[in-house]
């Protein structure tokens, strides 16, 4: 019984870590950039973030080298962390933190639309479709209110560019997930072949570690590290950046890495429904960034489309069928007789 509630205290932190902490990395990634431009924090973010964790690995005595995996691992690196989170970075200077996070959270719309393996089944269903529909709308609400808004920060042509740029981002984090996702199924043959596959924490790394390398490679070329002080960043910037790299990089991934071990995947993904809350939140309350009746319902379109789009899924998940088990438990207690009741609870393997 002890070690029962050890680890509910343990899920139940790690849930804690990547709804919060991933959540908070859109307000942190704000307050950094009033020191830091938008490649040199990318650059020092997962350059010592994919170094700690290769490290890490090394203390572990984990492989760290294999051709074709750190090759995949690279190109993952390449669309999740250099594509994408270029894209929320840069935008971050535009516009708020909190609705960088609401489209963030949109990305389930690209699923739908690029995963072609996944079309017959997607496009057949209702609420996948009714899902499509609603986040095309919430967008296009968010998109609206940026260019006939009041909110003064930016000129409204630049916020829509800083828009387009992070849709563009969440398309390219789609197609790393999916080549993420197919390549694993596609290898799994050969790695029975050659033997045990990279530690997912090394291959993590190694995604951290190409992004990284990206990220410095156009600080470099573009003149952000030319012009970049290190004395002259604030102390509240440096904690932030520190925050992401530990927090947001290693500690919450992996969090995400662990749950995804011991629950179901299905209910892992409800982060993407808590991160946007956070963020818009921490936007209010410590920002100057102006949360409007339009952006809180274009959060709400936006995470109901989400819901509808992972209907499927969740419907089948293990939550749901014993959700379903204990109600089809207590028509059939209600149905039988008395004496019955015991044996009901037997055959079904409820304690009553």
């Amino acid at each position: 019984m002890p070690q029962n509630k050890t680890a509910l205290i343990h899920i139940l932190l790690a849930y804690l870590v990547v709804y919060i902490v991933w959540g908070s990395t859109f307000f942190f990634i704000e307050k950094a950039l009033r020191s830091f431009p938008p490649f040199v924090l990318g650059s020092i973010r997962f350059i010592i973030a994919g170094g700690v964790l290769m490290g890490y690995c090394a203390l572990k005595g984990y492989r760290l080298f294999n051709k074709r995996e750190i090759r995949q691992a690279m190109f993952i690196g390449f669309l999740l962390l250099f594509v994408d989170m270029a894209a929320v970075i840069w935008s971050e200077q535009y516009i708020s933190s909190g609705i960088v996070s609401i489209l963030s959270a949109a990305t389930a719309i690209w699923f739908v639309i690029f995963d072609k393996r996944k079309w017959k089944e997607n496009f057949s269903s209702v609420p996948t479709l009714t899902g499509l529909i609603l986040g095309f709308s919430g967008v296009i609400l968010l998109f609206s209110e940026q260019i006939f808004g009041t909110e003064a920060t930016a000129p409204s042509t630049q916020k829509v560019i800083a828009m387009s740029v992070l849709t563009i981002g969440t398309i390219g984090w789609t197609f790393g997930s999916l080549y993420a996702k197919y390549a694993l199924e596609k290898g799994k043959s050969t790695v029975q072949k050659k033997g045990k596959p990279l530690n997912v924490i090394v291959k993590t790394a190694w995604q951290m570690v190409t992004a990284g390398t990206a990220f410095s490679l156009i600080a470099l070329f573009n003149g952000e590290y030319h012009h970049f002080e290190f004395k002259e960043v604030y102390a509240f910037d440096w904690a932030a950046m520190f925050y992401l790299v530990i927090m947001g990089s290693i500690l919450a991934f992996s969090c995400y890495i662990w749950l995804l071990q011991v629950r179901p995947a299905t209910e892992v993904s409800t982060y993407a429904y808590v991160n946007p809350i956070v963020a818009l939140l921490l936007a209010h309350l410590f920002t100057d960034h102006q949360v409007t009746g339009i952006q809180i319902g274009g959060l709400i379109i936006v995470l109901l489309s989400v819901l509808l789009m992972n209907w499927n899924l969740y419907k089948d998940s293990r939550t749901m069928r014993i959700i379903r088990a204990r109600k089809k438990l207590k028509r059939l207690k209600h149905m039988a007789p008395k004496s019955s009741i015991p044996r009901i609870n037997e055959v079904a393997g409820f304690d009553g």
